[in-house]
């Protein structure tokens, strides 16, 4: 069995303590040991990492992933590449979050049904370097709302399943769960993108919502909803949806039926994609003029407003914003833990809980997974500087100085010389 023993590091353990100086113990798998008297485990055999003057923290979960969004510019880069190219791509991008420091991505949709189930597959193998993978399929739609790239004169299929009824939904809930998959994703609201379907109105019904999640669930998977509506967010709280994205708009109510299921259900902002739309994408021509045109700024304010309330409330949220857009692209995803402190009134402690343990939690809900705890899965990034002090740090690879999945180190520059910053 091999064992690593990172000595006198910062750790912080995403539980309800605070970081504290430490030695840690990983055999196999998982952490055997975690001492607050450097010096007090005995490495053995061990291979020791000397994390003097650095942060130990867990692997962060990516919470909204699309892998297989190459850095498009519209829905045309999700329908035309063929599956070779797509598949080779979310390969990639999968291996480019893992190396920066997204040790487990749970993935919201794809391009095509079955993109991440082939990559969480070859990785599970061991023919694929990359993160832990929830795979999810293509998004589950219905005619003429978001999703549906089609007309009477130009019938096209887009990145989705169209489905009207609570039959059709339930045999594409079966298709997909047949294929592989391990999230169902609904679009239950509108979308910006969609002038017809803008984000505050509702096209799936409820009756087809709560097939989708009776049948995904006798399967053992989980249902992901887009839902920006106020009426789409109370129809998937009702219907049993396990993790909900976006939910810009809200009321009391609906703040009180979410609280009322804190303890089962995740919440991803996904705001990272409105940021950059509204601050940084006039390269593509969405200048900021278009972007008020499409109600971002409005979005931005209700998303600060929403999920500062749920996060009083006590609701668990993921860091996720929606990356693979060439404006908000790949590899960026880790400015979301700044974005939480910013927008939504966590502390940098909190936001790091959100991209760790919460992650964790929905990644395996034996919780497992997302700690620096003994018996928990060894997952974990050793970093060159302190994300509480500067959470954007956390957005440059070169500081990831280790970076660990299942006990198996993918990154080891910690003998490199190089100028460290003191992390206490």
């Amino acid at each position: 069995m091999t064992k690593t023993l990172i000595a006198g590091a910062r750790l912080f353990p995403a539980t309800d303590e605070d970081a504290f100086v430490a030695d840690l113990l990983v055999e196999g798998n998982s952490i055997a040991a975690v001492s607050r008297a450097p010096g007090s485990i005995d490495a053995g055999d061990a291979q020791v990492i000397d994390g003097s003057g650095m942060f130990l923290m867990p692997g962060m979960t990516e919470g909204h992933g699309h892998m297989s969004f190459d850095n498009i510019t519209a829905t045309e880069g999700l329908m035309i590449p063929p599956p070779e190219e797509q598949t080779l791509a979310t390969a990639r991008n999968a291996k480019l979050l893992f190396d920066h420091g997204f040790t487990s991505v749970y993935s919201a949709s794809e391009a095509k049904l079955r993109l991440a189930v082939a990559v969480r597959n070859e990785v599970e193998a061991g023919r694929l370097v990359g993160p832990r993978i929830r795979a999810a399929g293509v998004e589950i739609s219905v005619t003429g709302a978001m999703g549906d790239e089609g007309k009477l004169h130009d019938p096209r299929l887009g990145p989705s399943m169209l489905i009207d009824g609570p039959e059709e939904m339930r045999k594409a809930v079966r298709l997909q769960c047949r294929e592989g998959v391990d999230n169902i994703k609904l679009d239950v609201s509108g979308d910006p993108f969609y002038p017809g379907t803008p984000g505050d109105c509702t096209p799936m019904a409820y009756e087809e919502v709560e097939m989708a999640c009776r049948t995904a669930h006798a399967y053992g998977k989980m249902v992901n909803a887009h839902s920006r509506s106020i009426e789409g967010t109370k129809m998937c709280a009702r219907a049993g949806v396990d993790m909900f994205y976006h939910l810009e708009y809200s009321d009391e109510e609906m703040l009180d039926m979410l609280e009322a299921q804190k303890d089962r259900i995740f919440v991803t902002p996904t705001f990272g994609l409105l940021y950059t739309m509204l601050h940084e994408a006039s390269d593509w021509g969405i200048t900021p003029e278009v972007a008020h045109s499409l109600r971002i700024d409005e979005l931005v304010d209700c998303a600060a407003e929403t999920h500062s309330a749920l996060r009083k409330r006590g609701i668990r949220h993921l860091i996720g914003g929606d990356y693979g857009i060439a404006w908000n692209p790949q590899g960026t995803n880790a400015r979301d833990v700044k974005h939480f402190v910013d927008f939504f009134g966590y502390s940098p402690a909190g936001a790091l809980v959100c991209a760790t343990r919460n992650g964790g939690l929905a990644m395996k809900a034996d919780g497992s997974l997302g700690t620096l705890t003994q018996g928990a899965l060894a997952d974990m990034l050793l970093v060159d500087g302190d994300p509480l002090a500067d959470p954007s740090i956390l957005t440059d690879a070169d500081r990831l100085v280790l970076i660990m999945k299942d006990g198996v180190i993918h990154k080891n520059a910690a003998g490199a010389p190089q100028e460290r910053r003191a992390a206490a």
